[in-house]
């Protein structure tokens, strides 16, 4: 089942083209679930979670699952936002990650999430997918 910004719309803000939300400005809730894909067009999975930094007022990461099956085993990954684009044609996310290197990014499990703040860590993630870390 495709998931996206449109599908999610529970209050028909992204129905109009007319200036308001999307894609520039966009509500948490309807990006929620939203499928993420590759350059490649391979499915890496969904978006379930954003990471607000409270200081900042801006994401920080998205946090997607993928792998497992019917939401079962799925590994979860903090993307850096900066990582990340939203296709407005496709309506989803897109990721410039090789489906075989996603395996190999940091990730853990819904049980045991890391201290996203821990700055070791934040290093890590940010130098995996290329981006910035605004904290050094």
């Amino acid at each position: 089942m495709v998931s996206n910004y449109l599908t999610r719309d529970n209050f028909g803000m992204y129905a109009h083209s007319a200036p308001g939300p999307g894609p520039a400005l966009m509500g948490a809730d309807t990006l929620l679930g939203n499928d993420v894909y590759n350059k490649q067009g391979e499915d890496l999975g969904d978006i379930k979670e954003f990471m607000i930094d409270m200081a900042t007022g801006k994401v920080a990461y998205a946090v997607l699952s993928f792998g497992g099956l019917l939401g079962m085993g799925d590994k979860l990954f903090a993307v850096p936002w900066a990582a990340m684009t939203l296709d407005t044609v496709e309506k989803r996310f897109t990721l410039d990650v090789p489906k075989p290197t996603l395996k190999d990014a940091p990730g853990f499990d819904k049980d045991h999430w890391p201290s996203m703040s821990d700055r070791t860590w934040a290093g890590g993630v940010h130098k995996f997918y290329g981006t910035p870390y605004l904290n050094d």
